[in-house]
């Protein structure tokens, strides 16, 4: 069985401070269940979740200089959605370390919000207890590879990038709305919308509705994604 011993060896760690790690992996239903005084990991996670997008930024802006500001905030957005992150949780064994209440248990037990946050969490622990340069060195280790390695299509399909970055921002799902078709076949010419909250953040024009859906992702993702 995995510890919290064995995930602080594996990034070369030595702490003092290993009741900030067990909280890091303890969630709420737990610290109410238990009346656990060392808390839960949502304070730990607020921070780990901006110095994370912060040297995942640093990574990308160094590992692609001919990039442009768009194509690199795709980049990153695609590293720091909960999928992403989720799957890292899994691959370090951090679902093995999770403190839980019984009832959360019973109602699903570590599911992917739950690792997403915890990851998250972790690195917060990190930073508080060993600083910047070396939850930089953490998350270089976890990412760097894969960052290099980032499958080109990642740039180029727009609805996906911006459906992982509303989804990380807001939850919300995106959806598509058709606005006007002109012309006939093969020169119709089709308008589409792209929404979310109720709004409009972008519009595209395109021979066929998938193309034009492209071009609405992209607009939006010009005017968000900075």
């Amino acid at each position: 069985m995995i510890e919290i011993r064995d995930i602080l060896k594996e990034f070369g760690i030595t702490t003092n401070k290993p009741a900030l790690y067990r909280q890091a992996f303890t969630h709420a239903s737990f610290v109410h269940e238990m009346k656990n005084s060392n808390g839960d990991y949502e304070r730990l996670e607020f921070i780990g979740d901006g110095v994370l997008d912060l040297v995942i930024a640093d990574i990308v802006f160094k590992l692609y200089p001919s990039l442009n500001q768009g194509d690199l905030s795709k980049i990153r957005i695609y590293f720091v959605n909960g999928n992403k992150l989720t799957e890292y949780a899994k691959k370090y064994h951090f679902d093995q370390l999770l403190l839980l209440g019984h009832g959360q248990k019973i109602n699903g037990g570590s599911n992917a919000k739950i690792l997403e946050d915890v990851f998250e969490a972790f690195l917060g622990a990190v930073y508080l207890d060993q600083g910047f340069n070396k939850v930089y060195e953490v998350v270089n280790t976890i990412f760097k590879e894969d960052i290099k390695n980032v499958p080109m299509d990642v740039i180029k399909d727009y609805k996906s990038q911006l459906q992982e970055f509303v989804q990380a921002d807001t939850r919300n799902s995106v959806t598509y709305r058709l606005v006007s078709e002109k012309g006939n076949p093969p020169n119709t010419e089709f308008t589409v919308e792209v929404m979310w909250d109720n709004q409009v953040f972008g519009v595209g024009v395109g021979t066929s509705k998938k193309r034009a859906e492209q071009e609405a992702a992209k607009d939006a993702l010009s005017k968000v994604a900075r």
